[in-house]
Formats: structure tokens, C-alpha cells, sequence
């Protein structure tokens, strides 16, 4: 079977929502029906809109540290002061930027949006993202009878590469990483450390068709992805490693001893 993407156009909704009815509503004005081993693929910015996660940077008063990051940034004192509480380390910037992580997921500014947001308002990531794709998991089969995996998604910078891409936040129901490890390239050598990241790819794919601006398709399904979908419940370090394990934050850390030029 090929595996197709269906994009969904959905209400923009305001206020707190629930989001698995907005779910039902959505995929009936779509026309559409959920099948077994269906991945539905979420905007984490819907989620987000469905719990409140919008602050009014104008009420946000920033603290000296939040003074000290917004100059030394270049940001709004308000966007400045919720970086630092989302976040659970900043790593360093350039101007507008700030590099966090925080729960597993390394992002610029935390992750926070002001684009599809009111005008002096901004986004934050869902609370509880994993919590999320798990109860409507569950709220699916116990209605439909069916198994689902869910993937909520958000786009990223990637480094040195111009765009962004979708990235997995959470996902409930689908394994999110296949080990490749001990099988064979073409050339019949073993594999040693590749990891194939099933839910980054399948976020990529959908997040493609949903868009990034005012198409009002938060909802995806990717159809026949080829995906193992499970019921176990999965944790957020199966998909994210510390960031002093990761390649690019280790090696931009250590730079060559040896400055001069070949």
C-alpha cells in the first residue's frame, strides 16, 4: 500500500477547547474516517490553543535576569522572561534567537510563537505533550474500536539548513524509533549506531501538507506509513537524547585546538 497524507481543514478555534471533540468535528466536516493503524498528526499549536498556552507578553514582567537575556538577545523583555520559565538551560544565541531545552526538547526561544497569535500575544509548547497524544489514543479506540498512533508536531530550524522541518514533539501508540543496528547496508556491512526516527519522519511528511501559515490544517492522518503502532506507553527519552550527547552541541563545544589553516 502507498502511504498517503490526508490534511484536514479544521475551525479556528478560540479559547480554551477540548481538543478530541474538535478532533470528531473536524474529521466529520473533512468527511473523513479514521482506519486501523491511521497515524494522526497534531499542531502543537492547536493543542496549545486547546489549553490556554497564550500569554499576553504586554502583562509579562520581566525579572533582571530577563532584562539581562532580552539585551543580550536582542528580544522583547516579555518574550525574554518566558523563555527563562519554559526553559530548563539556555545554551547560548545570536540576535532574536536563544537556544533552551527543556523536557527533552531542544528548541530556539523554547519554543515560544507569536505567529498564528494575536498581535502582542504568544504560543507556548502544550503541557503535558505526551499526556496529550496518549488519552486521545485511548479515546479513539474506546469509541472506534481501532488502534492509532498520534504525533503531535511542531516545525524547526535545522542546523545550517535553510526552512524548517516538522519535528515530533510526542507521540502516543507508534513506536517512534526503529533500530537499525546489526542489519546490513547494501554492501552487506553491519550497521553500528543508525537509529531510523519513525515519528520525525512521518511528523516531516505531514507537517509538508498541513502547512506553516493560514491554512488552517492542524489535523493530518497519515495512512499506511508502515509504522508499528503499540499500545505500551511512551516515554520522552526514547526520542530526544541529552543535549551532551548530541553531536552538534558537543562538537560546536569543543572546537579545534589547532586554529591555523591547512
Amino acid at each position: 500500500m502507498q502511504l498517503t497524507v490526508l490534511p484536514l481543514l479544521a475551525e479556528k478555534m478560540e479559547n480554551e477547547f477540548d481538543i478530541f471533540e474538535a478532533l470528531e468535528n473536524t474529521l466529520e466536516k473533512n468527511e473523513t474516517r479514521l482506519q486501523e493503524g491511521d497515524v494522526i498528526v497534531i499542531s502543537t499549536k492547536y493543542i496549545s490553543n486547546s489549553q490556554g498556552r497564550i500569554v499576553d507578553l504586554e502583562k509579562i514582567k520581566a525579572s533582571k535576569y530577563g532584562m539581562k537575556i532580552a539585551d543580550e538577545y536582542q528580544l522583547n523583555p516579555g518574550i525574554a522572561e518566558i523563555i527563562i520559565r519554559e526553559s530548563d538551560k539556555i545554551f547560548g544565541g545570536i540576535g532574536g534567537f536563544v537556544i533552551t531545552s527543556a523536557d527533552n526538547i531542544m528548541a530556539p526561544n523554547a519554543g515560544i510563537d507569536k505567529s498564528n497569535a494575536k498581535k502582542g500575544k504568544a504560543i507556548l509548547y502544550p503541557t503535558d505533550p505526551y499526556l496529550i497524544a496518549e488519552q486521545i489514543r485511548r479515546k479513539v479506540f474506546l469509541k472506534l474500536l481501532i488502534h492509532v498512533g498520534v504525533i503531535l508536531v511542531d516545525s524547526r530550524l535545522m542546523p545550517a539548513r535553510i526552512g524548517t522541518s516538522g519535528v515530533a514533539i510526542s507521540c502516543a501508540g507508534v513506536e517512534p524509533v526503529l533500530d537499525m543496528r546489526s542489519k546490513k547496508d547494501l554492501d552487506g556491512n553491519p550497521l553500528k549506531v543508525t537509529f531510523q526516527a519513525v515519528v520525525d519522519n512521518l511528523a516531516t511528511i505531514a507537517n509538508h501538507k498541513m502547512g506553516e501559515g493560514a491554512e488552517s490544517k492542524p489535523f493530518a492522518i497519515v495512512r499506511d506509513s508502515g509504522a508499528k503502532l503499540t499500545d505500551r506507553k511512551i516515554n520522552s527519552s526514547e526520542m530526544a537524547i541529552a543535549p551532551e550527547q548530541c553531536v552538534y552541541v558537543r562538537g560546536l563545544a569543543n572546537p579545534p585546538k589547532n586554529k591555523g589553516t591547512r
